[in-house]
């Protein structure tokens, strides 16, 4: 009361103003601040966007890291439980410190469970996956499990799948990643490279800086040959640069140190034009795995495993043989590769489905609450060659000279197989 007959009613509303006023000057200066740097620099909206986007990458890098030790501590019993849990301590960490160009790499980072493909979806290539799961998964994993027999028995620092297209070079890197249990990251050339001088080398060392993290670990490069393909004297300054820096890092002089070890990383690169990798990144590959068009038995396996949930006709034509007959279809798709075959199998499965939609249509009924299995007929020979419905026909295609893709220098290879006709 005492100050309102001082001041008055008047002047103490004008002194609250000038209180609240001189109290948002800080947040109005901010604000005023904010604005005039956008417009100093026009690339602030992506630069808070892109920063945004890292600091998300390492809280979900950071969640399958939790997930993927808590899984790995079930699967193993009291016996090797010791030996794996101080193998597993260089991994775990309260938190992971990432710098700003770990942090984009770390969006390149898989989740085993978000992969849908196992080792069980990939037909044909079953000696192939044996020795992945030998040579390359369990060495890399679980290297306790060798180091008391030889010191020898450790991981390849690189693995090459090699072949013409469409064979299940990059399905067996997904499969991979799914089952090895080992953190897989999905290197693509986009993410290596910058504009800026300099940034590209500096996120080929993030691979591998947060790859020790993170180990033993997985760096996946489908299509290798266009990242680290033949240095030749009139390519680009900064790609000599990038392929440099790779290798240094990928088996250089701080490979391995005495404190951490021999890192626990593995290359895994996929490529159709292996003529085309430089030899010092060969060399750096002693596995190399030659995926080529499949055999007679392969086919048989993809073209089992691609139809098992298709309907099939199981009764015979008018001449007397059997409607759908799997050895016709191995011995005219020869020279057809696993993905072909895939895209057969998908054509013909839409022959009947097409014929039924038709006469569906014809008979003036509607297409209501979806197609029931019953009502459409099996799969049968003639659906893969055209004979109904303009489906395109299986035709043979002789194999591609595939003489480029061995060459000297490959330490290991898995044997090939004929064709069985």
């Amino acid at each position: 009361m005492l100050f309102t007959m001082a001041f008055g009613e008047r002047k103490i509303g004008h002194f609250v103003q000038d209180v609240l006023l001189v109290a948002a000057l800080p947040l109005v200066a901010y604000y005023v601040a904010r604005q005039v740097i956008s417009r100093l620099d026009p690339e602030a909206g992506a630069k808070n966007e892109a920063q945004e986007k890292a600091l998300a990458a390492s809280s979900r890098l950071q969640s399958i890291l939790s997930s993927h030790d808590k899984e790995d501590e079930d699967d193993y019993d009291e016996e090797d439980g010791a030996q794996f849990r101080k193998q597993q301590d260089r991994r775990k960490r309260k938190t992971l410190v990432l710098s700003t160009y770990e942090q984009t790499i770390a969006s390149e980072v898989i989740s085993p469970d978000d992969i849908p493909v196992t080792f069980d979806d990939i037909g044909g290539l079953d000696a192939i996956i044996d020795e992945l799961r030998e040579s390359v998964i369990y060495p890399l994993t679980m290297p306790h499990l060798y180091a008391q027999h030889s010191s020898l028995l450790t991981s390849p620092s690189g693995v090459l799948l090699y072949g013409p297209p469409g064979c299940g070079k990059t399905m067996l890197a997904k499969a991979l990643a799914r089952e090895s249990g080992a953190c897989f990251i999905n290197l693509h050339i986009s993410t290596l490279t910058e504009k800026w001088y300099g940034d590209s080398n500096k996120l080929v060392a993030a691979v591998f800086s947060l790859a020790r993290k993170m180990q033993p670990t997985i760096v996946f490069i489908d299509e290798i040959d266009a990242v680290l393909g033949q240095r030749r004297s009139g390519e680009h300054e900064a790609s000599g640069m990038v392929k440099a820096e790779f290798m240094t890092h990928w088996d250089g002089l701080a490979s391995s140190t005495v404190d951490a070890g021999a890192q626990q990383i593995c290359i895994l690169g996929a490529t159709n034009r292996m003529q085309d990798i430089d030899e010092a990144i060969l060399r750096r590959m002693p596995k190399k795995f030659p995926v080529n068009l499949p055999n007679a038995a392969q086919r048989r396996s993809i073209f089992q495993l691609t139809l098992g949930d298709t309907k099939i006709d199981r009764g015979v034509t008018e001449k007397g043989g059997p409607a759908f007959n799997m050895d016709v279809l191995v011995r005219e798709s020869a020279g057809m590769s696993g993905s072909d075959i895939k895209e057969a199998c998908r054509d013909a499965a839409m022959v009947p489905i097409r014929e039924y939609m038709r006469s569906t249509k014809a008979s003036g009924q509607k297409l209501r609450g979806g197609i029931q299995g019953d009502a459409v007929r099996g799969l049968q020979t003639d659906d893969f060659f055209g004979r109904r419905g303009g489906v395109p026909q299986l035709q043979r295609v002789e194999p591609e000279d595939d003489s480029h893709s061995h060459v000297s220098g490959s330490t290991e290879e898995v044997e090939e197989f004929d064709d069985e006709e």
